[in-house]
């Protein structure tokens, strides 16, 4: 797989990470600032989209900051399962880490953050 293309749109402050340029794909939201586009035939990641980038990828007094991911209640469980796939591998787990908050032994609450941008793909167009 070839690297991945990174555009990011400072005035709407829109990070795009493009997997597959041009690929059909069914977007899902994640959390109400992270869409993740796939290509449900090929169980594979067309694209990221992260809207508000900079305050996303800004870091707290405690480090990296984390966002529950509420979109999956949305979509069947066999797309739900797809999308945590999808979201543990490479190429998508290079700039999404995906873990839990254990809100009690009965629940659980996905949880995503930001993985910091390589510095080769940091050269961002505008």
């Amino acid at each position: 797989m070839s690297k991945p293309s990174v555009k990011y749109d400072q005035a709407s402050d829109t990070l795009t990470v493009c997997f597959q340029p041009g690929s059909k794909a069914t977007g899902i939201e994640l959390t109400d600032h992270i869409l993740l586009r796939v290509n449900q035939q090929q169980r594979s990641c067309v694209s990221i989209v992260f809207f508000e980038y900079s305050v996303l990828a800004q870091k707290t007094e405690m480090g990296t900051r984390s966002f529950p991911i509420f979109g999956l209640s949305q979509i069947s469980n066999d797309l739900t399962q797809m999308v945590f796939e999808i979201l543990l591998n490479s190429p998508v787990s290079d700039f999404l880490q995906l873990s839990a908050y254990t809100v009690s032994l009965a629940e659980t609450i996905p949880i995503v953050s930001i993985q910091p941008i390589p510095v080769e793909i940091t050269q961002l167009t505008a």
